[in-house]
């Protein structure tokens, strides 16, 4: 079952921006991403995980790789404490480019998000346990802990995305 949280992130991520001006997809501190670069980089994350759960939906079972403490420590902070240390900065391949078009970024962050809800339902709950998606920071997670993961990332993102819409 896909969790209720994991369901309401377009309007979590998306909502701030709705009816906006490009002026506000755009607004950001000096050497930050803008709101358009934060919906691209979720979007990023969304794909890349949801394509690993549909590439993998045939596979036997799997075990999941031995974690690192960096692994383990950062799994406990993110997803249990719900918190992401400042300062860390995106894996390169979550990184979106220096210009994003509003329109793609939230095309694609939809498209993410739509193949999550066409995917987990196949897997869940048979799946959920004996499947699993690298993440470069906090190891090999089971579709369930994806989720997780994308709901607390996509919250911490969501603050930064009302704090730039409201100038």
């Amino acid at each position: 079952m896909i969790p209720a949280a994991f369901k309401t992130l377009p309007d979590l991520v998306l909502g701030p921006l709705a009816g906006r001006p490009d002026a506000d997809w755009y607004r950001a501190p000096a050497g930050k991403w803008n709101s358009a670069q934060i919906v691209e980089h979720l979007s990023i994350s969304l794909e890349g995980s949801s394509r690993g759960f549909e590439s993998r939906r045939d596979k036997p079972a799997m075990r999941r790789r031995p974690r690192t403490g960096l692994e383990l420590l950062s799994g406990f902070v993110i997803l249990r404490v719900r918190w992401f240390p400042p300062g860390r900065t995106s894996p390169p391949g979550a990184r979106p480019p220096e210009h994003v078009d509003r329109s793609y970024a939230e095309a694609h962050f939809r498209e993410g998000f739509e193949r999550f809800l066409r995917v987990a339902p196949e897997l869940l709950p048979t799946r959920s346990k004996d499947l699993f998606v690298k993440h470069p920071v906090l190891g090999d997670l089971t579709l369930p802990e994806w989720l997780e993961f994308h709901v607390v990332h996509c919250g911490h993102h969501a603050a930064q995305i009302r704090s730039r819409a409201a100038g």
